[in-house]
């Protein structure tokens, strides 16, 4: 075993302090894991996510929802408000719940060039869906994007991306370099150009399956700079050798809200361990691994294992495979505590043998 370093967050301390503690790793290399500290007085409200069944137009009347997100064909395709935006990910169970987030107070909101957004000055939500036929292809859309991304936060007040989803269709399809994952991490990478040079936000890329070629992005982002963390267990996804593509993917495992209580936004997590996948076309042992792996990350953030998943946490679970899904319910009621919020859509992981991945939100 290799000692592996871990900074973690210490409450109400000095805010360039550090602390570390040792953990052994399983891995043949040190991973450094950045936790600034957090100056208490000085922190944000945590925001407020849920998935609710309620009309559509019952939840954007509420001055202090920050975004909606729809799922699948029976969700509205679009709205005036731009605070909503559409999914094409199919639920499992219905009726479909909407994804809810709520700011601490009433927000503004408007649309600038691609970029529809919604901000209460603490936190913006804010979304884009970008043609590729009109940038010639998915790289060249990913790129467009991210360079749009990387203009806004230049002029942004909440300057501090935490947390991007990204949506595109047939994530596996083509081969070798030419697979459209691999087409869409170079072009995020390409378009970020130095955006995130203080380090990369959580995040999640996903397949879906309607054929239309539009690569939909959302994310939050927020006044003050969260803490990146980096999963023990794995390597660092900006570290992935040349045999994943030409582009590592850039995001971190998670990111520790800068909040006056511990928020963790968990990126798209899977059954990898080092780089590698495990336990190909076995699901349930790839749910364990998922979970293993999400559980590391909770303790990076300095959650007690008492404070694991329950009440604080909402999941999206996306699995491959339909004739999985009752067998999903199942594990994960058997697996998490009751309290536990979670949303079980059909898509695409980024890699083919991979058969479910797991992201969402944990908070006290």
């Amino acid at each position: 075993m290799v000692a592996q370093c871990i900074m973690r967050v210490a409450a109400n301390c000095p805010t360039d302090a550090l602390y570390r503690t040792m953990t052994d790793s399983p891995l043949p290399i040190d991973t450094l894991v950045r936790v600034p500290c957090t100056n208490a007085a000085a922190a944000l409200p945590p925001l407020r996510m849920a998935y609710q069944r309620a009309p559509l137009e019952t939840l954007l009347a509420d001055p202090t929802v920050l975004g909606v997100i729809g799922f699948g064909a029976a969700a509205p395709d679009r709205h005036a408000d731009p605070r909503y935006l559409r999914i094409p990910l199919e639920p499992v169970d219905a009726p479909v719940p909407y994804e809810v987030w709520r700011a601490g107070g009433p927000v503004r909101r408007g649309n600038g060039g691609d970029i529809a957004w919604a901000s209460d000055g603490d936190y913006t939500f804010a979304t884009m869906e970008i043609a590729e036929a009109a940038h010639g292809g998915l790289a060249e859309a990913a790129r467009h994007a991210y360079r749009a991304l990387g203009d806004w936060i230049a002029e942004a007040a909440t300057p501090h991306v935490l947390r991007i989803w990204n949506y595109l269709d047939a994530i596996n399809s083509g081969e070798g370099d030419a697979e459209r994952y691999r087409e869409f991490c170079r072009g995020r990478a390409d378009g970020m150009n130095g955006a995130f040079a203080q380090g990369f936000p959580a995040a999640t890329a996903i397949g879906v399956r309607d054929g239309r070629r539009v690569l939909r992005v959302y994310w939050i982002a927020a006044r003050l700079r969260g803490a990146v963390l980096e999963n023990p267990r794995q390597i660092s996804a900006w570290r992935y050798p040349r045999q994943y593509g030409p582009s590592a993917p850039t995001f971190a495992r998670a990111m520790l809200a800068p909040t006056t209580s511990a928020q963790l936004f968990i990126s798209g997590t899977a059954a990898i361990v080092g780089h590698a996948s495990h336990h190909s076309e076995d699901f349930v042992a790839q749910v364990d691994e998922t979970l293993a792996n999400f559980g590391s990350l909770l303790d990076a953030g300095g959650f007690a294992p008492s404070r694991h998943f329950g009440a604080g946490s909402t999941l999206k679970i996306y699995i491959r495979r339909a004739e999985d899904a009752r067998l999903a319910a199942d594990l994960l009621r058997a697996r998490l505590p009751a309290a536990t919020a979670f949303l079980l859509l059909q898509g695409d992981i980024c890699r083919r043998e991979l058969l479910v991945e797991i992201d969402g939100v944990q908070h006290d």
